[in-house]
């Protein structure tokens, strides 16, 4: 098994705002984490598949770097949502991306200020 690492520089406009992608990924998502360099305290994100929309990390007010492990929802071959045992606990596993690009969005991040994103992928 294969892990590799992708990389998103990011510098923000004048508004505190940014929209950028990733390269096209194929694989399992393991983990996305925020590198804060100087992106203002509060800063929100909502990162995405671009050729789906699922969400893969949304959050609001952010201050400190960060790693997230995404997962998705799993579902019977009726649509039905997984859950273990009678307890109802929802049944999740990592999402797959296919050819797919990250989308990640930012606001609230300050003018012209920087991080980045590594997103983690096993193949």
């Amino acid at each position: 098994m294969t892990t590799r690492r992708f990389v998103v520089n990011v510098t923000t406009a004048a508004d505190g705002s940014y929209t950028g992608y990733s390269p096209y990924i194929s694989g399992r998502l393991c983990a996305i984490h925020y590198i804060k360099t100087n992106f203002t305290d509060g800063v929100d994100f909502t990162i995405t598949a671009e050729a789906t929309g699922e969400t893969l990390w949304t959050e609001s007010n952010v201050n400190a770097a960060k790693a997230c492990m995404p997962r998705g929802a799993v579902h019977s071959n009726v649509g039905v949502g997984g859950i273990y045992s009678t307890g109802g606990i929802a049944v999740t596993d990592l999402i797959r991306l296919s050819r797919d690009r990250v989308k990640i969005v930012l606001a609230a991040g300050g003018n012209a200020t920087t991080g980045a994103f590594h997103i983690v992928v096993e193949d």
